[in-house]
């Protein structure tokens, strides 16, 4: 797998980002879409493809859930 270059990234915290730090940050690169911790920005990240993003979203907007 090739690496994504994250260094020109512009990160997204979401609006409804809780004051106490407790968030994620998203970035949109290519086709890509990377998301770190926002309290450790030069951790690790998860990236998805823009097409399992939008699944994954559109899941928990749905109130999708596997436990239980």
């Amino acid at each position: 797998m090739q690496r994504l270059d994250l260094s020109r990234a512009k990160w997204h915290k979401s609006r409804r980002s809780s004051a106490t730090g407790q968030c994620v940050e998203v970035a949109y690169v290519g086709q890509a879409v990377a998301i770190r911790d926002s309290k450790n920005p030069g951790g690790p990240k998860l990236i998805f493809t823009r097409h399992d993003w939008a699944i994954f979203i559109r899941q928990v907007k749905s109130g999708y859930s596997t436990v239980g």
